[in-house]
């Protein structure tokens, strides 16, 4: 569907050179001398990547009907990671590299993520933003050792290895932020 730039707004997805972008920011300007034109900040809905694109007032873009879905982690198998669309009951299959590896690495059973979607086929997953999972491997804790300044390696129930603070021990839930893959606290039930 044809946009006209007075009708752009963050959060929107288009369509430029056949790739699905997002639109990020964007800033109308009209200069003292000639016409209007709009600069918009886009990030790719594939890679992430990010552009910017400047458009004349006269200019149409195309509008592409992106739907935000929740989707259920149920399992996977050679490399393909399957997804319950929780709207539809579909299933979704997406490789490791179409996830990409912040995700794959943070996926537990039944967690449910953000999926967007275009054409009943799923560009791109989004983690919750803090994940509670437990450690499963780590070197004994130091007993009073309170201190974030010192840190250990611990693998999580995902397999995925993290620095977390000496005093946490094995079997302990921890939450953790999965944009930047670190600990945040030592989570009680």
């Amino acid at each position: 569907m044809a946009i006209t730039i007075n009708e752009v707004q963050r959060g929107m997805a288009l369509k430029v050179e056949n790739e699905i972008w997002t639109i990020v920011d964007f800033n109308h300007v009209k200069p003292c001398k000639g016409s209007a034109f709009v600069r918009i900040k886009l990030r790719s809905v594939k890679n992430s990547n990010s552009i910017e694109r400047t458009y004349r007032s006269a200019e149409t873009l195309d509008d592409v009907p992106l739907e935000e879905r929740t989707l259920q982690y149920q399992y996977n198998a050679d490399d393909m990671y399957h997804f319950m669309d929780q709207t539809t009951f579909e299933e979704h299959r997406l490789s490791k590299d179409e996830l990409g590896e912040n995700v794959v690495k943070f996926l537990l059973d039944n967690m449910e993520i953000s999926g967007f979607v275009y054409q009943d086929r799923v560009l791109k997953v989004e983690l919750p933003n803090f994940i509670i999972t437990k450690i499963v491997e780590s070197e004994p804790g130091v007993k009073g050792d309170s201190t974030k300044s010192n840190t250990k390696p611990a693998k999580i129930q995902t397999g995925a290895t993290i620095l977390v603070p000496l005093f946490v021990n094995v079997d302990e839930e921890i939450k953790i932020d999965t944009r930047s893959g670190e600990y945040v606290e030592r989570v009680k039930r």
